[in-house]
């Protein structure tokens, strides 16, 4: 008597070491600084692991993390579009709460370090640079997406709502490019590089997709 065969994985399925390798390189500049800091404190506090400034080097890389780990979450849907390989897919919603978790802990260091946790300095700040306003409009606009990132939310929400409260991660991307733009000091390349990445993806991730393209094109008779 034959023996049922093994399940098989779903075609489109994502590779089994797909995502924990994604999350083994989001997470490595992370470590990296965790390393760091713990050389500093308990072993070498002469280190330069993190530079002759490590406050300013920490902060400075958790911000530029939050804002690659979101140029990755936006360009998993064109990537997915221009190579149909249905398995990114799997990373965009992974990818994302990446960005909000480095961007929260990039905000975290500077209110502990600079502003002793206190919110009404933050807005005072705030007001006096744009750079923070244009931070934290990115990272508030991040936090409804992380909260709803879970299959239990997209139920509760449906498929349409919850599409159209994802669409704040276009918010998110753009303020986050001009908050680094604002941030260094006169005319830097690098600023700019991420904003010209931020909106070319964000045009491919508004052009209509071919199979929705397909499906509004008219039949033949």
């Amino acid at each position: 008597m034959p023996q049922p065969s093994a399940r098989r994985r779903p075609l489109n399925a994502p590779p089994r070491w797909l995502k924990p390798a994604v999350h083994l390189l989001v997470a490595m500049p992370g470590l990296f600084l965790l390393a760091g800091w713990a050389e500093l404190l308990f072993t070498n506090p002469a280190s330069l692991r993190l530079s002759a400034e490590p406050v300013a080097y920490t902060h400075n890389a958790l911000g530029l993390m939050a804002l690659r780990t979101l140029v990755a979450t936006l360009a998993v849907t064109p990537v997915h579009r221009l190579t149909g390989w249905t398995p990114v897919m799997s990373l965009r919603r992974m990818l994302g709460l990446w960005a909000f978790a480095y961007a929260a802990v990039h905000l975290g260091f500077y209110l502990w370090l600079e502003l002793d946790f206190s919110l009404a300095a933050l807005w005072a700040e705030a007001l006096k640079k744009p750079f923070i306003l244009f931070g934290m409009v990115g990272l508030l606009a991040m936090a409804p997406l992380a909260a709803t990132s879970t299959r239990a939310a997209i139920k509760a929400l449906g498929g349409r709502r919850w599409q159209a409260l994802h669409r704040l991660v276009y918010l998110a991307g753009i303020a986050g490019a001009v908050h680094f733009i604002l941030r260094v000091k006169g005319f830097q390349l690098e600023p700019w590089i991420y904003a010209g990445l931020v909106l070319a993806l964000l045009l491919l991730r508004l052009m209509p997709s071919r199979r929705r393209a397909s499906r509004a094109s008219p039949q033949p008779a």
